[in-house]
């Protein structure tokens, strides 16, 4: 039975270690280490990850199989009707057990206690992510694509997916 819950400041040392587990494994064969290395500490260092949550506006939750956190979910409000999934991940090991959908499910159960009329949940996904079919399985269309600089000489190159809720 998977659980979830509404991480605090105090998580960011589990989300932390999460990454440090999903990520890499997750982007080995897209990503260069180099520029592994500069995402991970840009978008999950400990204090990027409570600057996340304190002052942009990230509101992240945490999955669990029984005691175990098995993956996390980030999403922002970026406009009066316009919500970012920012991130959702999922330990490997429990990969194909549904934890995916689970998140994905409980980021749009969320948007909609915060926001009760219709919005946009978008999210941004590298186009040569696996993930993409399980976007679209979710009911996603990509909307447009983009290679976003991210610093360092990197880009992001993704699809923008949106989904009316």
């Amino acid at each position: 039975m998977l659980t979830i819950r509404k991480a605090t400041i105090a998580d960011c040392k589990l989300i932390n270690r999460l990454a440090w587990q999903i990520f890499p494994e997750t982007y080995k064969e897209i990503l260069v280490p180099e520029q592994m290395e500069y995402m991970m500490k840009w978008m999950y260092s400990l204090e990027n990850i409570r600057k996340q949550m304190e002052e942009e506006g990230h509101v992240y939750f945490i999955a669990y199989k029984g005691e175990e956190a098995c993956g996390y979910v980030s999403v922002q409000q970026q406009g009066d009707d316009l919500f970012h999934l920012q991130k959702i991940y999922v330990l490997s090991s429990f990969q194909g057990m549904h934890c995916g959908s689970f998140l994905f499910r409980e980021a749009i159960k969320y948007i909609k206690e915060v926001h009760p009329g219709s919005c946009l949940m978008e999210l941004n996904v590298n186009r040569n992510n696996k993930a993409v079919k399980f976007y679209e399985y979710m009911g996603m269309k990509k909307l447009r694509e983009g290679d976003f600089p991210i610093g360092n000489g990197f880009y992001m190159n993704d699809y923008i997916m949106g989904l009316e809720i």
